[in-house]
């Protein structure tokens, strides 16, 4: 039994169900059913009563979860004790980043790291990608997630995700396998919905990277999500990035999503600002992600 352990049975006490519990602690449903499967054999008895669409505390696992908070109260008031002595208490680090990796990659790390050190203060602020170097480049703020960053740079890289062809569920190119994939060029004379998440990597971008051009752009759009539903309305094809799809792309009715082939991707590093640098903060901030990320990356190998 370890610390993961015991913040996951009081996140499925206080959500009621394993998923909603799981998805707080930032793990995948199968992987907390695993975990209190082995907790509660370490234990020798049962915490929950698994129903139907929730969980029920048994009268030990009440007992159990009580002290599991008291526990993990003491933790993170040794923490704060910590943080406090290093000059850390009520510091705050300055994030930049652009939307859709606020809903994705950024919020488990976070939220780990609140939890180390609550006395450092995260604050998050949206912009497209050409804002958040403007803010890097004048100190506005201390760190940021850029598209692929330069090696000199010295990036935390945080990830990467391919480029998709959204297709109306009807359409020629819709029929072929999954597998098979959709080049650009055959996108390129496609009736076109141009969605660009406030980026200047975008599906015209691409296409002119690819020595293409598109030439019946019908609708511009910001957010990916839009891009999707126009598609699936019928009026045209699009390019959105692969982690602005919802994980269970069944949901997505009326739509065709494939790789595009030759597969592009896009790669997600944070560099710090020449403030980010210089705060303490900001560094330890850096370097426990970076051991965060490591330790995913290894975990999933």
């Amino acid at each position: 039994m370890n610390l993961a352990h015991w913040r996951l049975l009081v996140a499925v006490a206080d959500e009621g169900t394993i998923s909603r519990g799981a998805g707080r602690v930032g793990i995948s449903q199968s992987g907390a059913s695993q975990a209190l499967a082995q907790l509660e054999s370490s234990l020798g008895f049962a915490v929950f009563v698994r129903e139907r669409r929730q969980v029920e505390i048994t009268a030990l696992g009440q007992r159990v979860i009580e002290h599991a908070r008291i526990m993990l109260g003491g933790l993170q008031a040794i923490r704060a004790l910590a943080d406090d002595s290093q000059g850390f208490s009520g510091a705050r680090i300055r994030l930049a980043t652009f939307p859709s990796l606020v809903s994705s990659v950024l919020p488990a790390l976070l939220r780990d790291f609140q939890r180390r050190h609550p006395g450092i203060e995260v604050v998050i602020v949206e912009g497209t990608d050409e804002e958040v170097e403007r803010w890097l480049e004048s100190g506005t703020v201390d760190a940021g997630v850029v598209m692929n960053p330069a090696a000199d740079r010295v990036p935390l890289m945080l990830g990467s995700d391919g480029w998709m062809a959204v297709l109306p569920q009807a359409h020629p190119l819709g029929r072929r396998a999954t597998e098979s994939g959709v080049a650009l060029s055959e996108l390129a004379g496609e009736p076109f919905i141009l969605a660009t998440g406030g980026c200047a990597v975008n599906g015209q971008r691409l296409m002119a990277d690819a020595g293409l051009q598109l030439s019946d752009v019908r609708v511009t759009v910001r957010d990916w999500a839009s891009a999707c539903v126009l598609a699936r309305e019928g009026l045209g094809v699009s390019l959105v990035p692969e982690s602005t799809l919802p994980d269970d792309l069944h949901g997505l009715h009326g739509l065709r999503v494939l790789p595009v082939k030759p597969a592009i991707r896009r790669l997600f590093g944070l560099v710090c600002s020449p403030a980010g640098r210089a705060s303490r903060a900001t560094q330890v901030f850096m370097q426990e992600l970076a051991t965060a990320v490591a330790g995913s990356a290894t975990g999933s190998a």
